[in-house]
């Protein structure tokens, strides 16, 4: 689910790949607010808190909320810049520096995660953001921008669109193109709500570490992928 890029890449790597990015971000988005009260998985409420925030001359707000902003952002170029660098190396290993530092961020903040919380709640948004920025740009890379996960409002407008459109293309082609888009779209909302409910009701139990199951499922993911080349290679 992860090797495959461009035209090698099938609806099922999209599937798969969807399903586990989507329950990680669901994990980050409801631990990270229980947590915090903040939104951890995507920036586009914290650009409204950062105009209002300047429109009242709180400008030190401004900033904070500005930074969330930034290390969305900045996850997202740092993750790209590892794709550009690791595919001149080995083509093979590009995604797996940018999961395995996603998942080292999760563990870290499910290790000293309440910590943060009690002295610089910030800084724990910031890391997550940040991980959530690396994770988006990854998926969005590798599937050519075809999945993304961090966040619904895109998705739900997309599928809107195309449950509309089921009622006017008439053709085979059409439908089929249109029913795995449609597949596609319900993976993720399902899977980043069944990582949400999944992550609210861990939290109350074990709190933060409940990101590092998120992790857990990450590297879980990585060892998948791995037995699943060895096992083609055999085959060949």
């Amino acid at each position: 689910m992860f090797r495959h890029r461009g035209k090698t890449r099938t609806l099922t790597h999209n599937l798969r790949i969807a399903s586990l990015l989507s329950f990680v971000a669901g994990v980050v988005n409801v631990a990270g607010f229980l947590a915090v009260q903040k939104l951890t998985t995507n920036v586009t409420g914290h650009f409204a808190f950062f105009v209002d925030e300047v429109f009242k001359l709180n400008f030190w707000e401004g900033v904070i909320y500005f930074l969330y902003i930034f290390f969305f952002f900045l996850g997202s170029f740092f993750s790209n810049i590892l794709v550009e660098l690791v595919s001149k190396i080995n083509d093979r290993l590009v995604y797996v520096i940018p999961i395995v530092i996603e998942s080292l961020i999760l563990i870290l903040v499910a290790v000293f995660g309440q910590q943060l919380v009690a002295e610089n709640p910030n800084i724990l948004a910031f890391a997550l953001l940040f991980a959530m920025g690396l994770q988006n740009s990854l998926v969005t890379t590798i599937s050519n921008a075809t999945v993304r996960t961090t966040h619904l409002t895109g998705l739900f407008t997309d599928l809107g669109i195309e449950l509309s459109q089921l009622f006017f293309y008439k053709l085979k082609e059409q439908k089929e193109k249109l029913y795995a888009s449609i597949k596609l779209r319900l993976t993720i909302i399902s899977f980043f709500f069944l990582g949400g409910l999944l992550g609210g009701i861990f939290y109350s139990t074990i709190q933060l570490y409940v990101l590092a199951i998120a992790a857990a499922f990450l590297l879980i993911g990585l060892i998948y992928d791995d037995i699943k080349l060895k096992l083609a290679r055999q085959g060949r």
